[in-house]
């Protein structure tokens, strides 16, 4: 059984920084796609980063590009989210996500293919 756990939300000032933190238990997931995905109050979950097995692919939503960085340590399958100059519009659930399938990489940061998911961790951003 895969178990993906998120941590490092909180509430911070915009502006600021916060780094979020992922870990897999239970399979290695060096092979698979993790992503982070976040959901706000009535809002769809929506892709926010993703990063291939190899770390050698990532793709960020456009809101996010240049603030946000996604990165992997598949030694220790781990998987961050730098998230800088935060703005209030990023206050939402955060959640991490290991792809459903291994050894593959399907563009577009789609919740849809991913099969494993973290309870969520909370970020809120204050104006």
């Amino acid at each position: 059984q895969v178990q993906v756990v998120e941590s490092g939300g909180g509430l911070v000032q915009a502006g600021t920084s916060l780094r979020l933190s992922c870990t897999a238990s239970g399979v290695g997931l060096v092979r698979y796609t993790m992503g982070w995905f976040r959901q706000g109050s009535g809002k769809e979950r929506e892709g926010v980063a993703c990063i291939s097995w190899s770390g050698t692919t990532t793709e960020y939503r456009d809101s996010v590009k240049g603030r946000f960085t996604i990165s992997r340590d598949n030694a220790r399958n781990t998987l961050h989210l730098e998230m800088n100059s935060l703005k209030p519009e990023d206050t939402a659930m955060y959640y991490c996500a290991a792809d459903g399938l291994s050894s593959r990489y399907v563009s577009g940061c789609n919740a849809r293919n991913f099969a494993y998911w973290g309870q969520g961790t909370q970020v809120t951003v204050s104006s």
